[in-house]
């Protein structure tokens, strides 16, 4: 490979490598009626035909809407080089290479998978610089990653992150538009964390990134699995739970050693012959346990959670179980790295992750918390923590995101009622269905139970109504986005940061 430097910024503008170099280990055949793959020089690996310049390498990807050789053409007359598809997509490739001759084009088996190790290869194979470690869960993956992101770091140990919450390369951070990226994103991601001189990476593993091969190619040094809940099932996502635990699973085929949540009855399961040596962590079982739990005190002023390992006390200022159970998964993997309990307990005293049980008071007594929860499973888990504290009232607002599992909405608005003094419903990220018809999937949820319920389409006028009426005593659980900064409704992104709403609800409630 050679690089190319500007000489004037000082900074790496292209990397050229040899085409054979590139698809070394990759089975393919020549496309456009070709008996041989002429070895050209090529500048880069794409699947998005608009990042495409002079020599790149375009994959086009099957999407479940339409397929990425639709978008060859685009790819080519911004200087793509070379194609690479699906051998099902051969008529199509062959018709686009005969408009232009001066291209080549290969046809694989998988072009997902192929997609990700020609990514890694172009990068120089990253992920094999640093100390891989995967988190996979229904929930907990964003809390444990950042987690295991501090202790590591005040240890001493530079340590990159990707997630939901964004992407840490060692020196700057970056916004995710999903979990775990793309495998050309992740792959430019992981050589910036070595290029920055990071020895470990923490990321998230998403099922659906492992269902899409985005890791492929990725050896973790640690998998770690939280919990299987019911969540992600649905025409969008997973065809069943047997799929959702399957692609799950797949982290652990690519993982040296597991660390696993010995309390979830999925756990055996989920390392069904995987082969995968593993360490446990739990509560009621595990080889590292919480004892003289405390989950009603408060740490740093709010509401958080005591717990032992052994003769060291930790305390987090975040309330719940699932905090127990997201710490013992971090001490875990941090122990597994050389890191003495006593570190990690003076690591999470101070712990916050944006978008998951964030407190702010509230003008006249009574707190608001923003938290992620976003399906049945979290939104019971949240309520349930909040309830332990004893509130003059409970009060919730939350929506459901549209083109997912509709089944969730129901589930959720039974949650809530059942749980809540109050439901507040109000919009999500409707994305391209309408936003009533889904909070009259909700309301026909809440209205299973007994729970008093108030519908405000609006949710910054929901926010503000919720925290108009909180009094001393009150917690206001605002639900569904978290971190997120912006509401997706018939494609356009719009700003909305539930931090904004809720400084901007406790200001005009002062007035």
């Amino acid at each position: 490979m050679i690089t190319y430097i500007d000489s004037k910024n000082c900074q790496k503008v292209c990397r050229l490598m040899r085409i054979m170099e590139l698809l070394q280990g990759v089975r393919y055949e020549p496309a456009g009626g070709r008996l041989c793959f002429p070895d050209r020089e090529v500048c880069g690996v794409s699947i998005d035909s608009r990042d495409c310049r002079e020599g790149s390498v375009f994959v086009c990807i099957r999407g479940s809407v339409c397929n990425g050789s639709r978008y060859a053409n685009e790819a080519l007359e911004h200087g793509a080089g070379v194609l690479v598809a699906a051998k099902e997509e051969r008529d199509q490739i062959d018709r686009i290479l005969g408009m232009f001759p001066e291209c080549d084009g290969i046809l694989v088996d998988d072009e997902r998978e192929t997609a990700a190790l020609l990514a890694a290869r172009y990068e120089g194979e990253p992920s094999r610089a640093m100390k891989m470690i995967g988190v996979t869960g229904t929930k907990g993956k964003t809390s444990t990653v950042t987690m295991i992101w501090k202790i590591l770091t005040e240890a001493g140990i530079r340590t990159g992150m990707i997630g939901t919450t964004g992407q840490f390369d060692g020196k700057e951070h970056r916004p995710s538009e999903h979990t775990t990226p793309d495998a050309v994103t992740l792959q430019r991601s992981l050589a910036r964390m070595r290029d920055n001189d990071c020895c470990a990476c923490v990321m998230e593993v998403s099922s659906q990134a492992l269902k899409l091969k985005r890791t492929a190619g990725i050896r973790f040094d640690l998998g770690v699995f939280l919990n299987l809940g019911e969540d992600h099932i649905g025409r969008f996502e997973h065809a069943d739970k047997a799929e959702y635990l399957a692609c799950k699973r797949k982290l652990f085929l690519q993982s040296t050693q597991a660390i696993v949540n010995e309390d979830d009855p999925a756990w055996k399961k989920i390392l069904e012959g995987t082969g995968c040596p593993f360490h446990t962590f739990g509560i009621q079982n595990g080889d590292i346990r919480a004892e003289h739990i405390q989950t009603d005190g408060f740490v740093q002023g709010h509401p958080g959670t005591a717990f032992d390992i052994g003769n060291v006390r930790f305390e987090i200022p975040a309330p719940g179980i699932f905090t127990v159970y997201n710490a013992l998964a971090a001490v875990s993997v941090c122990r597994e790295c050389g890191i003495a309990p006593e570190q990690a307990a003076w690591s999470l005293k101070s712990v916050q992750v944006k978008g998951r049980m964030q407190f702010f008071s509230i003008p006249g007594g009574g707190e608001a918390v923003i938290d992620y929860a976003h399906n049945a499973m979290s939104l019971q888990s949240a309520l349930h923590a909040l309830r332990a504290y004893h509130p003059a009232r409970l009060i919730t607002v939350f929506g459901c995101g549209g083109q997912r599992a509709r089944e969730r909405r129901f589930q959720m608005g039974e949650v809530s009622g059942s749980l809540s003094d109050l439901t507040v419903i109000t919009s999500d990220n409707p994305r391209w269905e309408d936003p009533e018809a889904i909070m009259d999937d909700i309301e026909t949820g809440v209205r299973k139970t007994k729970g008093n319920y108030l519908r405000i389409a609006d949710r910054k006028e929901a926010v503000k109504k919720a925290v108009a009426m909180a009094g001393p005593g009150d917690l206001v659980l605002i639900a569904g986005k978290g971190h997120e900064t912006t509401q997706e409704i018939q494609g356009v992104f719009y700003q909305m940061d539930e931090q904004e709403l809720v400084e901007e609800a406790c200001t005009q409630k002062l007035l």
